[in-house]
């Protein structure tokens, strides 16, 4: 099972559309997973028109039409391997200890609102995954989304990809 990894899309404050390779990256997945922070009710009715499966959650800088279609957390299991999703985790301090005791009974937590890619593991095995953003990357040099590879159960490859850079607005 393919999964395509993505958050904070800030459509279309940040972008005007979200760029064509991760819109390619959609149509390859199995699952796509929205980490929240999406802006525009259109980015939600995309991707889960294009989706085979979308799991997604609101973020901090959705309206009420997102909040009322968007859970704040979300959990699913795919072909046995728990996964859950949430826009915030608190600072990078502390983070995986946080997680680990929060969400107990995950095997993989993808989370966004940074715009920072992270890929690390907790205590006790939660992975945790912050795609960075596909169309804002802040302090970072690329813009950014994940995917991974599922199998039996079991999260294997992980592979972050950047971005080209977009061309300015007008």
């Amino acid at each position: 099972m393919r999964l395509l990894l993505t958050s904070d899309t800030h459509l279309p404050r940040r972008a005007r559309e979200l760029p064509a390779p991760l819109l390619a990256a959609v149509d390859e997945a199995d699952a796509v997973v929205h980490a929240g922070d999406w802006t525009d009710l259109a980015t939600l009715e995309l991707l889960a028109g294009r989706a085979r499966e979308l799991i997604a959650v609101h973020g901090n800088n959705d309206g009420p039409e997102l909040r009322a279609r968007l859970p704040e957390t979300a959990r699913v299991e795919l072909d046995g391997l728990r996964l859950g999703v949430i826009h915030e985790t608190g600072d990078a301090k502390g983070r995986e200890r946080r997680c680990a005791e929060r969400f107990p009974d995950l095997d993989v937590l993808v989370f966004g609102h940074s715009h920072i890619p992270w890929d690390t593991t907790a205590p006790g095995g939660l992975r945790l995954l912050n795609p960075g953003s596909p169309t804002d990357r802040r302090r970072q040099p690329h813009c950014t989304y994940m995917t991974a590879e599922l199998t039996g159960g079991r999260l294997g490859e992980v592979t972050l990809h950047r971005l080209p850079p977009r061309p300015a607005r007008r």
